[in-house]
C-alpha cells in the first residue's frame, strides 16, 4: 500500500494542471493535502476534466504559458514549491505532424524554463518531469524498454520528448549533480508512462474520446490501426508511481540522490492489447456501440511498444495496480456517470480511494 502522507502540506506545483493528467494529479495532491499551485494554459478541450471535475475549486490555478520564461518565474516566486511536477506539453503525435514548432517549443523550451527558474531560485527542491514512452527509438522490439536504452524519435511528438530528456539530462549534469545535491539541493528525475486512459480526456485523435464523442452522436467508433498494440495502463498507475518518485526526491540527501535519472511507469505486459481488444472491451463495458476500421491516411504509429518497470519496482516499490479489464471499467464506468450528470469531482475522489484501497474496486 503506498504511503503518500508525506505531501500533507507539503507546497505543490503542477505544471498542466487543466490538461487530462496534471488535472488528475492535481486532485490527488490536494485530497492527500497538500497546497497545490497549478500553471497552464487555459483547458484545451470543452468539455474537459478541469470543468467537469472542478480542478480550480481545490488548487491555486494560474493560467499562464510555460514557454514565457518571466511568467513561469513569477507563478514560481508565488507559489514557493517544494516539488514540481511539470506535465505541461503538447501531448499528440498527431498534432505534431499538424504544428511541429508548437509541439517543440511546448514540449522542450517549457521543460528548458522550468529547470532555469530551478536553477535561479537556488533553494531545495523536488522536480519530477513527465515524458512520455515515446521517447524510446522504438525498433519494435518484443520487450520493453528499459531506461538505460537510447533515445529517439521518428515523429515529432516523440522526438520532442527525447530531446527534453536530453535537457533534463543535461541540467542535471551541468547544474544539479546527484553527488553535490547537499549544496545546491535540486533533485531531478524523470517520468515515462506507457499509453495512458481514464475518465476526464477529452483530447482529438485519441481513441476512448473519439469513442465517447462518437456514441454521444450514434455513430459508429472509427478505429485507426486495430492491429497495434499499446501498454494500456489506468491513469491513476503512472500518476501513483510520479508520487512514490515524488516522496523519494523529497527525503534525505541520500535518498534524494539515488532517486536522480530517469524511471518508467509502465503496466504488466499482460496489459499489452491490440487497440482491437481496448475498444471491444470498452464498448461492452459501456453498454452500447459499434466500432469499425477507418483508414484516413493519417501519419504512420508505432505497432507495438513496451516498458520494462523492474528499476520502479526494485526501487520505489511500484507496481501498476489494475488490470487490463479494471481499467478498462473504471474509465467506461467514469463516461458513463459524465453522461448521466453526476457528480465527477466524487467520481475522481471514489476512483482514487479505490486505487488506494480506501473504497472498493470497479467489479469487473
Amino acid at each position: 500500500m503506498a504511503d503518500f502522507d508525506q505531501y500533507r502540506g507539503v507546497r505543490a506545483l503542477v505544471t498542466g494542471h487543466t490538461g487530462f493528467k496534471g488535472g488528475w494529479l492535481s486532485l490527488w495532491l490536494a485530497r492527500l493535502g497538500a497546497e497545490v499551485t497549478g500553471i497552464s494554459q487555459p483547458p484545451s478541450t470543452t468539455p474537459s476534466l478541469f470543468e467537469t471535475a472542478g480542478v480550480g475549486q481545490h488548487v491555486h490555478s494560474v493560467f499562464a504559458d510555460l514557454r514565457d520564461l518571466n511568467s513561469v518565474a513569477g507563478v514560481w516566486r508565488q507559489a514557493q514549491p517544494d516539488i514540481v511536477f511539470h506535465l505541461a506539453a503538447q501531448p499528440l503525435v498527431r498534432r505534431s505532424y499538424r504544428d511541429p514548432l508548437t509541439t517543440i517549443e511546448s514540449n522542450v523550451l517549457g521543460t528548458t524554463h522550468v529547470l532555469e527558474t530551478a536553477r535561479a531560485e537556488r533553494r531545495r527542491l523536488a522536480i519530477v518531469v513527465v515524458t512520455s514512452d515515446k521517447c524510446y527509438e522504438n525498433d519494435e522490439r518484443a520487450r520493453g524498454y528499459c531506461e538505460t536504452d537510447r533515445l529517439g524519435g521518428r515523429d515529432v511528438y516523440s522526438a520532442s520528448k527525447a530531446m527534453a530528456e536530453l535537457v533534463v539530462a543535461s541540467y542535471r549534469a551541468s547544474f544539479f549533480p546527484a553527488e553535490r545535491i547537499d549544496q545546491h539541493g535540486v533533485a531531478v528525475a524523470t517520468a515515462r508512462a506507457g499509453n495512458v486512459i481514464g475518465g476526464g480526456d477529452w483530447a482529438a485523435d485519441r481513441l476512448i474520446p473519439d469513442a465517447v464523442r462518437a456514441l454521444a452522436r450514434g455513430e459508429s467508433v472509427a478505429v485507426r490501426h486495430p492491429s497495434a498494440t499499446r501498454p494500456w495502463q489506468h491513469v491513476l498507475d503512472p500518476l501513483a508511481g510520479y508520487l512514490m518518485l515524488g516522496t523519494a526526491l523529497l527525503a534525505s540527501d541520500s535518498t534524494r540522490a539515488l532517486a536522480t535519472g530517469a524511471w518508467n511507469f509502465g503496466p504488466e505486459p499482460a496489459a499489452t492489447r491490440t487497440v482491437r481488444e481496448l475498444i471491444e472491451c470498452f464498448l461492452a463495458r459501456y453498454g452500447a456501440g459499434t466500432w469499425h476500421e477507418h483508414a484516413d491516411g493519417s501519419p504512420p504509429e508505432a505497432h507495438a511498444l513496451s516498458l520494462c518497470s523492474d528499476k520502479a519496482r526494485r526501487h520505489l516499490g511500484w507496481t501498476p495496480r489494475w488490470s487490463f479489464l479494471e481499467t478498462v471499467a473504471a474509465t467506461a464506468d467514469w463516461y458513463r456517470a459524465w453522461r448521466a450528470g453526476d457528480n465527477m469531482r466524487h467520481w475522481c475522489e471514489r476512483q482514487i480511494d479505490a486505487w488506494t484501497g480506501q473504497a472498493v474496486a470497479h467489479s469487473i
